[in-house]
């Protein structure tokens, strides 16, 4: 018996009328980037530039 015997006649999924699919633009914004750490580059340059001044 193969791996895959009990699953190779099965019929393919169909999408459901009640909910349909979610546009594709749609389900690509939920994966866009965002800012979570709102502050965290000029926080980031702060120090750095008080580095460079030590140095």
């Amino acid at each position: 018996m193969n791996g895959y015997d009990d699953i190779i006649n099965v019929p393919h999924w169909e999408p459901s009328r009640k909910h349909p699919r979610m546009p594709r633009i749609d389900r690509a914004a939920q994966f866009a980037p965002f800012a979570a750490l709102t502050g965290f580059d000029q926080m980031v340059e702060e120090a750095e530039q008080e580095v460079r001044n030590q140095i």
